[in-house]
Parts: structure tokens; sequence; C-alpha cells
């Protein structure tokens, strides 16, 4: 079972990669559950994306939907349509 900590910051890997601190404990307990996996984005630099695990946790209790719902508003509002997003097209 993940904390209430290692579920948002499943999230953020999810919503925000690059704003994640790399430097948080619970970035390695999902690593060891293999939630999440690091790439090296550029010299000096990792940044964690979710692993199929990781997305079907998100997507198992609903957490994937308001990424996407928020993506689909701001085109809305900019009166263009949103690309479909799937957690099948991401990496990992």
């Amino acid at each position: 079972m993940l904390s209430p900590h290692e579920f948002a910051t499943l999230m953020l890997v999810y919503e925000a990669p690059d704003q994640l601190d790399m430097n948080r404990a619970e970035l390695d307990a999902l690593l060891e559950r293999q939630l999440v996996m690091l790439e090296h984005a550029a010299p000096g630099r990792r940044r964690a994306y979710l692993t199929k695990k990781g997305r079907s946790i998100l997507h198992a209790l609903g957490a994937d939907t308001g990424f996407r719902r928020s993506q689909e508003a701001a085109a809305e509002r900019d009166g263009r349509h949103a690309a479909p997003v799937s957690l099948s097209d991401e990496a990992g």
C-alpha cells in the first residue's frame, strides 16, 4: 500500500515530472516498487517517468483523468480541440 506522500509523488511524476525533487524519500520507495523509473535527460540530470505498473495504479484509482480534463478545458478555452492523451502512449 502506498502512503499518501508516495501516492502524491506518483501523481507528480505523471503530471509534472520536471518539477519533481529528485531527492524525495518517496521517490526511492516508488523506485523500489518499480512504479517509476529514471532516465538520464541531459548530462547530470535525471527525469522520472511512470512504469506500466505505475500507470496501471493511477488508472485503477482514476487518478489519471485530472490531467486530461485540465488539458481539454484549456483547449476548449483557446477554441481548439485537445489531442487525446492515452496512458499507453507514454514511455515505460
